[in-house]
This record gives C-alpha cells, sequence and structure tokens, in this order.
C-alpha cells in the first residue's frame, strides 16, 4: 500500500508571467520567522550583551547572501560541477534549484564571522542566535520540497509511502518529512529548551555546538532512507554525499563546545 503524490502546484502564485514558487516562499517565511525569534532569543540575554537587536536586524542582509551564495556554490562543487563546468551561465539560474545545506552553512558562518568583526563583537553568540533560529527555515524547506516531489526517498513497503511522479511512481519513503521533522521540528525543541538554561546560554558556543552536531546526525540518518542525487549515486560503500559532508560537521560542532567550556571562565571575568 502506498499513497499517491498529492497533485501539488510548486508554483504557488502567478502574477501572469511571474510565478512564485513554494520554495521560494519557504525561504522568505524561513528568514522572517527565524528574525522574529532570533529577536526573542536576544531578549533572554543581559540588555548590555552583544549581539542586541539592532545587530540582528542588521545581520539579516548578510545572512540572506551568505545562504544563497553558499548554497548555491556549494551545490555547483559538491553536487553537480561536471555539469556547470560545460555550462557556466547555468550557476546563475538559480529558478532552476540547486542548493547546498551545507554550502549555505559555510555562507553563513562566513557572513557571520565578517560582520561580527566589523561590529567589533564576538562572533559565538551570534551563531548560537542563528543556529537556535536555522531549524525554521529547514523545516519549511524540506516541506516545500515535498511540495516539488523532489528529493524523495527510496523505494520502500511502509504503510505511509508515497508514490512520487519524479521517482517512476514507485512507493518511496517520504524522506523530506522525515527531515522536516528532525531537523526542523526536533532539532528546533532541543535547541529551544537548552537556550532556556541562562548557564548555557552565557557560555556562547554551546548552542552552536550542538546544532552542528544535531544537524549531522539528523542527516546521516535521513540519507539512509533518501535516494541519493542521480548525478552522484552513491560515493562509496552505500554512502552518500550528504553524509560524507556531515561528517565536518560533527567534528567542528565538537571542536566548538570545547573551545566554548575551555573559554568560559575567560568570558566571564572579560564581561565583568
Amino acid at each position: 500500500m502506498a499513497f499517491d503524490f498529492p497533485n501539488f502546484d510548486p508554483v504557488a502564485i502567478h502574477l501572469g508571467p511571474l510565478q512564485i514558487r513554494w520554495y521560494a516562499l519557504a525561504y522568505l517565511a524561513g528568514f522572517i520567522v527565524g528574525w522574529r525569534y532570533a529577536l526573542y532569543l536576544i531578549g533572554l540575554g543581559k540588555p548590555e550583551q552583544r549581539p542586541n537587536k539592532t545587530d540582528i536586524d542588521d545581520f539579516i542582509p548578510w545572512a540572506i547572501i551568505g545562504v544563497i551564495l553558499g548554497g548555491r556554490i556549494g551545490y555547483v562543487f559538491f553536487y553537480n560541477f561536471e555539469e556547470y563546468a560545460d555550462d557556466p551561465l547555468e550557476i546563475f539560474k538559480v529558478w532552476h534549484g540547486g542548493m547546498s545545506f551545507h554550502g549555505g552553512t559555510l555562507g553563513v558562518i562566513i557572513a557571520l564571522c565578517l560582520f561580527s568583526l566589523v561590529r567589533k563583537f564576538s562572533p559565538r553568540r551570534l551563531a548560537d542566535v542563528v543556529c537556535c533560529a536555522a531549524p525554521i527555515g529547514l523545516c519549511l524547506g524540506r516541506i516545500a520540497n515535498f511540495i516539488n516531489g523532489e528529493l524523495f526517498g527510496r523505494k520502500t513497503d511502509v504503510p505511509w509511502a508515497v508514490k512520487f511522479p519524479a521517482g517512476g511512481f514507485i512507493a518511496r519513503h517520504p524522506s523530506q518529512l522525515y527531515e522536516a521533522f528532525l531537523e526542523g521540528a526536533i532539532l528546533f525543541t532541543l535547541l529551544f529548551f537548552l537556550a532556556r538554561f541562562e548557564r548555557v546560554r552565557e557560555t556562547p558556543g554551546i548552542l552552536t555546538g550542538v546544532f552542528l552536531i544535531g544537524y549531522a546526525l539528523c542527516r546521516i540518518t535521513v540519507e539512509c532512507f533518501r535516494e541519493p542525487d542521480a548525478q552522484l549515486g552513491f560515493i562509496f560503500a552505500g554512502v552518500s554525499m550528504g553524509q560524507i559532508l556531515s561528517v565536518p560537521m560533527i567534528i567542528l560542532g565538537a571542536c566548538v563546545i570545547g573551545y566554548a567550556l575551555s573559554h568560559k571562565k575567560y568570558d566571564a571575568v572579560s564581561a565583568s
């Protein structure tokens, strides 16, 4: 038994020749809701701490550029380099799809480091706020992937399997929804509760490290059910590119947490 894929229109709004797709709306909603949630998190801290609410407002354009440029460049180099090397102009046609979360993460890391350097405060607190808000966009983005009928899962006979048109109408795991649940809802909830503890908030980097490790573990798990990208397949022994790119995130997350804990006393002295 399997469910037929709902007849979703990937275009949410038709305005004459202009088409606004669900995926674009997911990005927009993710930034708006994430921005408001980031302001809420800033309100939990001390008024004199940086970043403050003005810093968050000013960082949003930097984050958008980091996500879009990093996500696109990451997809080009990690997932489809040969095709784009043959037709470089295709790189700029972002409406044709093709974004990498790992590339977007790297883009945001660069953006927040540069922004913090310009504003003269530690990037770790800003990274904590961004990482707590990131699962909102991840959840919405994966739901949009489901609406588009893309990035579907492997063949299966589970009762909740879905027959995706692009997947040959074969019963498959709705892996996009698995990712929305794990990378979005579960990771958001974990970070939400951790951020409620002042001791965690006052150790900059802990939340960032938890996000990096948590996302990587969720992604590695879901990749076991997700159909690998057609142009890549498995890299070796049933291991996908998504799983390979997640390993450095675990290492980086552990290093960030270790650094945060080792510098906790120094941060406390500096703040006094």
